[in-house]
């Protein structure tokens, strides 16, 4: 690819989050306001999954510190190529148990743990790199045959054997709400992750308080139920080729 075409796209993706940028972040802080929450209470995720180096490159710049990715290989990419000096890498999408090993070397949270055979992977790579995994349980709060994640009445055991794991730091939650734009399907969906939260951190200390939870689409929703982390990437980069 020619200088002249990385240049242009490297300038799309600038400009594009000089008029973004500021529009999630007043959108989160109006959530918090509505909430009676401080916006300093929850951390934007800009997911730059399938995105070129040009939309990192670009979101470091605005000053966005956390960068999502959905696949191992490529946060690898992304990583070797960028650091983590001042930056936090979120391994957000599906985790195969034989990339397990992987992630933990690069991720500095892992979103998506979704079963106790995944976190003793990771708990087995942080043994022997003797190394803490921050990670979060996933829970499937929708009922959603199609989601990834603990079923929500058994999620309470799962995260607590997982919470024991050596090497295994369990900061929170996450869950993926369904695609829809009902309050009345997502409110309860994520209002289950949030009283799962507390139940476990009143029967436990070992399990943090962060949750995951909120996109694009219902960010809002999710700060009002409780949400210290959204995971936003159309909003902010558009629809992948966009800036192509």
């Amino acid at each position: 690819m020619s200088q002249t075409v990385t240049s242009d796209r490297s300038a799309a993706y600038a400009a594009r989050l000089a008029e973004t940028l500021p529009s999630v972040r007043e959108r989160i802080e109006r959530a918090c306001t509505a909430a009676q929450r401080g916006p300093e209470e929850v951390r934007l995720v800009a997911v730059t999954k399938s995105h070129p180096f040009e939309a990192v490159e670009a979101a470091i710049a605005a000053g966005l510190t956390d960068l999502g990715e959905n696949r191992v290989e490529e946060l690898e990419r992304k990583v070797e190529s960028f650091g983590s000096d001042g930056l936090r890498w979120h391994m957000i999408g599906h985790l195969q148990s034989r990339k397990a090993r992987r992630a933990a070397a690069v991720a500095h949270l892992i979103h998506s743990v979704d079963s106790v055979r995944l976190a003793e992977r990771l708990s087995r790579a942080a043994v022997d790199d003797e190394r803490v995994v921050r990670v979060l349980a996933q829970v499937n709060t929708s009922g959603e045959e199609v989601k990834s994640g603990f079923p929500a009445d058994e999620a309470f055991e799962a995260v607590h054997r997982i919470a024991e794991l050596p090497g295994i730091r369990v900061d929170g939650l996450m869950t993926m709400a369904p695609f829809v734009d009902d309050e009345r399907i997502l409110a309860p969906t994520f209002a289950a992750l949030r009283d799962l939260s507390e139940r476990l951190r009143n029967a436990t200390d070992r399990v943090g308080a962060e949750l995951s939870m909120g996109m694009t689409n219902d960010l809002e929703i999710a700060i009002r139920e409780g949400s210290t982390m959204v995971r936003v990437g159309t909003a902010l980069f558009g629809e992948r080729g966009s800036t192509q």
